[in-house]
């Protein structure tokens, strides 16, 4: 029988606690918000945005037994993403506070909570395959509860498996020796400027591809994003930008998440690097037109803006040439 591949996230699936607040409060002080949800986060974006473009998803992470793990269990279940580990007993899963401001900016507040409880034997649920994509966020690797086995269990994958590493601010601020055993199992690096340009040293969204490639394994595909601008791919020895396509922004909160989920099931579904980095810019763009972090378009959503974004530049080119 013919493997599907899949995409296997290891991180933590986390509530989100939004709250819309007009700015932030000082030291000490106090602001009223605007709103206030709450909704299934973290991990949940990356594979709730696969699934909705049409991969095969899997949560490998630990999800608590409470109302908090009974939200992300749920969402998970209603997206038809798979979770391979058993719920945390006697444990919720914790909460990142997210405050939005009206720029669309965000700051955190992040708890911990039963997502921490993995194990080898946890993540080893998920059997990965040869042509399966494990997702690695750098927030796994800050903590030794999650790091030690989660690198542990990295070691043992089978020839074939490819690894994203999804790098977050923090990555640049771990020890040089977990940097480097997560660096030796990457096959593929998706990060935002601001994390690229740690690791790489060079600001400008194409030439950072090249130093990250540097400090990378030989044949590594690079990804580097940039909002509204798009990102740019380092892949099979071709280093390309792929535009972006920009859109009056409401909530920022996941879209790199939503980029890298959409993007990765694209690939897995065929595209080369290139067109797949293309279908997460738009993925990514209508996100940010939604509010919440459960705001992953869908695959004719993702179509109708590619085809609209073509037609308009078949009418550009149209009038140039008259």
């Amino acid at each position: 029988m013919t493997h599907t591949p899949r995409l296997i996230h290891t991180g933590q699936a986390l509530v989100d606690v939004l709250v819309d607040v007009p700015h932030l409060p000082r030291r000490g002080g106090n602001v009223m918000a605007t709103s206030y949800t709450r909704h299934a986060g973290g991990a949940v974006n990356i594979l709730v945005a696969a699934a909705r473009s049409g991969g095969q998803a899997v949560h490998a992470g630990a999800i608590g037994t409470g109302p908090n793990g009974d939200l992300i269990s749920t969402t998970l279940a209603e997206e038809g993403v798979a979770m391979s580990a058993a719920r945390v007993p006697d444990a919720d899963t914790g909460v990142c506070l997210v405050l939005l401001d009206p720029s669309a900016e965000r700051t955190f507040i992040t708890t911990t909570g039963a997502e921490r409880a993995v194990s080898i034997d946890s993540f080893g649920t998920s059997s990965p395959r040869p042509g399966d994509m494990v997702c690695v966020t750098g927030y796994s690797l800050a903590l030794p509860a999650t790091r030690d086995p989660l690198l542990a269990w990295l070691d043992t994958l089978p020839a074939g498996v490819g690894v994203v590493l999804d790098p977050g601010a923090v990555f640049a601020e771990l020890d040089e020796s977990v940097r480097t055993h997560m660096i030796d199992h990457t096959t593929v690096w998706t990060g935002n400027a601001e994390e690229s340009a740690a690791l790489g040293g060079v600001g400008d969204m194409v030439g950072s591809l090249h130093a990250c490639a540097e400090r990378l394994r030989p044949g590594t595909v690079v990804i580097t994003r940039d909002g509204p601008a798009g990102c740019a791919v380092l892949a099979d020895g071709s280093a390309r930008e792929i535009p972006g396509f920009p859109q009056q922004a409401v909530d920022t909160n996941g879209a790199g998440d939503i980029h890298t989920g959409a993007m990765i099931a694209a690939r897995l579904a065929g595209l080369n690097w290139h067109e797949a980095a293309r279908w997460g810019n738009a993925a990514a763009a209508i996100k940010v037109t939604r509010r919440g972090p459960i705001a992953a378009p869908n695959t004719a959503e993702i179509q109708r803006l590619l085809d609209s974004w073509s037609q308009r530049c078949t009418e550009q080119d149209t009038v140039v040439r008259s």
